[in-house]
């Protein structure tokens, strides 16, 4: 078996090996393995499920007894899903109604939850998806890309979040929790190599340091090497590559059960590849490549490069005063990234062709685009009183602040020339908010209780834009200054059916609040989204079989949305706009699934059917700049009416598969085989409807085949992923071109893992 194709170099697979034979070296030193320890991601030997513990209403709970439609993602899963080197879009389609993708590569992904998400690929875009890490917010685009490494587990909170969560989760909120440390020595390590010279090493150390304090030091490090051949240039191997790496820090005192105190540091350092276009790639008439594409291949006579570079940190403060709790919540986030990527697909400064044989390949004009982000600073706080949770009335207050202020600059460059072709925009935002909120849990029976919370927030935005260039001149200093205040709030009921199942029913509201797009590259002036308000309604069934062997969550959800926040992206203007529609439209249905078939055999599997629908009888939007066929009505301004289409990047079916069959050997050994598969429907890319910018259904599978020794503490597998080497169109650029954006190929590897 072949990891890498001949022209890849061998040196990256002798570094590779001689981390994993250092790390192996330093995990020799581990305690002697109690005998009740089980192989990393294995059943338990007595095959039963174990309780999940959740934070999704900001208080430890069964996940079976939180009225909330949610999944769990485990480590376990999040280690198989990443082996190739996947950074959070790996999330993608692995739970119910959850969809992800990127116009901008690995720094920037966008999450839609419910068919509720925003394609806007400006820096200083709102998403409707709130993503949480470690308690604090991570609202810029940049800070949600962070990587998935020493995990606890990842809570996908679907529906509006407005109590609890706040401003800018109508869709829903992703979770991530770190481990924290303990006083315990604990750590693991493991490596990974494989096709594409894609390396991975992963480590992590915690433990004691004094009777007080505990800390826990977690590193990563990705690597891939060049696979994306440039056909313009000859140079072979040329884009495509990246080296992330990330790290964290923490440290926790506790030297009573009155207070502890956590802080955690943490970074990430990423260089390599933009998004790689590849230009006029979609047929005419049809959601297919052209004949003869090649995934590794493209020809681009200008520059791809991206880097960025984050770092935060974060204070939990937590006391407790008899049966109350106080905590105090600090984050601190800061980022700076350059993306510049070829669009023109290979056209000289005359406007033809550099090399004829790519005629089919390239756009009539020559062109890069860039953005950078030279500040993005980050601040928030909360504080939180609550009682403890085992009395029948559990109770939270609350307030927030958060403060952000960020500068951006975009441009379209001229690489003859080396200077900003159609524009060069600077912009800056300032954004605060604050809010107090509080809910209360009550028992009024054994077998019902009722939750409810409210909110009120308030949020300010002052933007400004100025474009120094362009094909117009100067324009500008543009402003806007949007100001909204508003409630949103939750109110569910929770009967208990038996001992181990319950049916909930839930209403919820949330907002997104009002959003600025100022790309003035190309337009003269900017555009301002009013917030945008949803009502959810849902009802839930949450079980667990009497054995422990089989758990089955499932819910069914109907929402209205008032001035949905749309983004026109590109089309025949080239002018990205912010609009919003009158109303939107979704319900659908969700489950999970996890079983131990049989002692050795466990399998998870969830999946959703999400129906959105626009209605606003007079939205239009500027279609394709040509070279496409739009299928939606055109008003007389030539603008196609979005009046009844589906939402962008929604697809109407998500399924999610996991399947684990071990086999003991001897006393401490075990061989086994996991398999995850993922399936989504067709989606569309933009809020117009035509034959080319949509993606065929997908279905995506991995697997990994391995034997673990010592209890689990020592495992070696082969992996693969995306192992029917599918290619599938997950993007597009829709201004005068017909340009795509592309999966990974197929990666086939080997990994090596060791604990403590």
């Amino acid at each position: 078996m072949s990891f890498a194709s001949p022209r890849r170099t061998p040196r990256r697979l002798v570094i590779a090996l001689s981390i994993a034979a250092a790390l192996a070296a330093g995990t020799a030193i581990a305690q002697d393995t109690p005998q009740d320890a089980q192989p990393s991601g294995a059943p338990p030997r007595t095959a039963t499920l174990q309780t999940i513990n959740v934070t999704a209403e900001k208080r430890t709970e069964d996940l079976q007894k939180v009225p909330i439609s949610m999944t769990v993602v485990t480590a376990e899963k999040l280690e198989a899903f990443g082996q190739a080197g996947d950074g959070v879009l790996q999330l993608a389609s692995r739970a119910p109604s959850v969809y992800a993708e990127t116009s901008y590569g690995r720094e920037f992904p966008r999450f839609y939850i419910r068919g509720l998400g925003n394609s806007d690929f400006d820096l200083n875009a709102s998403q409707p998806v709130s993503m949480v890490y470690d308690d604090i917010v991570q609202e810029n685009p940049i800070l949600k890309g962070f990587p998935l490494f020493d995990l606890e587990q990842v809570e996908v909170l679907r529906g509006p979040q407005g109590t609890l969560f706040g401003r800018n989760s109508p869709a829903g909120v992703i979770k991530f929790e770190s481990r924290k440390p303990t006083q315990e020595t604990e750590g693991y390590a493991r490596v990974s190599y494989g096709s594409y010279g894609t390396a991975n090493a992963e480590a992590a150390i915690g433990g004691k340091l004094s009777s007080s304090w505990s800390g826990r030091v977690s590193a990563l490090a990705q690597h891939r090497d060049g696979w994306i051949d440039n056909d313009y240039t000859g140079k072979k191997d040329d884009l495509g590559g990246y080296n992330d790496r990330a790290i964290r820090l923490q440290a926790l005192y506790k030297a009573s059960e009155d207070f502890d105190a956590l802080i955690n540091v943490h970074g990430r350092w990423l260089d390599g590849s933009a998004m790689v276009n590849r230009a006029n790639s979609i047929t005419l008439g049809g959601d297919q490549f052209v004949p003869g594409f090649d995934r590794d291949s493209v020809s681009q006579d200008g520059r791809n490069k991206q880097h960025l570079f984050t770092w935060g940190s974060n204070l939990h403060l937590n006391w407790h005063f008899g049966d109350l709790n106080f905590a105090s919540i600090t984050g601190l986030e800061r980022a700076t990234t350059y993306s510049l990527g070829d669009v023109d697909g290979g056209y000289d400064a005359s406007g033809t062709p550099a090399k004829p044989s790519f005629t089919n390949r390239v756009t009539p004009f020559y062109s890069e685009t860039a953005d950078a982000l030279p500040k993005d600073r980050q601040i928030t706080q909360e504080f939180r009183l609550s009682n403890d949770s085992a009395e029948r009335l559990k109770w939270q207050v609350g307030t927030y602040y958060f403060d952000e202020d960020i500068a951006i600059t975009n441009f379209s460059y001229d690489t003859l020339n080396h200077h900003a072709l159609n524009g060069w925009v600077d912009q800056s935002q300032r954004t605060k908010a604050w809010a107090v909120f509080g809910s209360a849990d009550y028992q009024f029976t054994d077998d019902f209780d009722v939750r409810a919370g409210a909110r009120w927030s308030h949020d300010k935005r002052d933007f400004k834009a100025e474009r120094f260039l362009g094909f117009t001149g100067p324009v500008g200093p543009l402003t806007s200054s949007p100001t909204d205040a508003r409630w949103s709030g939750d109110l569910t009921g929770t009967w208990q059916l038996s001992k181990n199942s319950n049916v909930y029913a839930r209403i919820a509201n949330g907002f997104r609040a009002p959003s600025v797009q100022g790309r003035i590259n190309f337009a003269n002036s900017i555009s301002t989204a009013k917030p945008e308000t949803i009502t959810s309604y849902e009802i839930g069934y949450k079980s667990t079989s009497d054995d422990n062997k089989l758990r089955f969550n499932a819910d069914v959800y109907k929402y209205n949305m008032h001035n949905q926040q749309l983004t026109a992206v590109g089309g025949a203007t080239n002018v990205t706009q912010l609009i919003n529609a009158k109303k939107t439209e979704g319900y659908g249905a969700e489950f999970d699934l996890e079983a131990y078939l049989t002692p050795n055999f466990y399998m998870t599997a969830g999946g959703s059917y999400n129906h959105t629908e626009l209605k606003d009888r007079n939205l239009a939007v500027a279609p394709c700049g040509g070279g496409c066929t739009v299928v939606d009505p055109l008003n007389a301004s030539g603008n196609a009416l979005i009046d009844g289409n589906v939402l962008p990047n929604a697809p109407k079916w998500i399924g999610t598969w996991t399947a684990r069959y071990g086999i003991p050997y001897g006393e401490s050994g075990e061989f086994f085989v996991y398999t995850d598969w993922n399936y989504r429907s067709e989606v569309n890319f933009f809020l117009y409807d035509s034959e080319e910018f949509r993606s065929k259904p997908f279905l995506e599978g991995g697997i990994r085949i391995g034997y673990n020794w010592e209890f689990g503490k020592r495992e070696i597998a082969l992996y693969s992923r995306n192992i029917t080497n599918k290619k599938v169109i997950t993007g597009g650029i829709d201004f005068n071109n017909r340009t795509a954006f592309v999966n990974d190929p197929r990666i086939i590897g080997v990994e090596f893992r060791a604990e403590l």
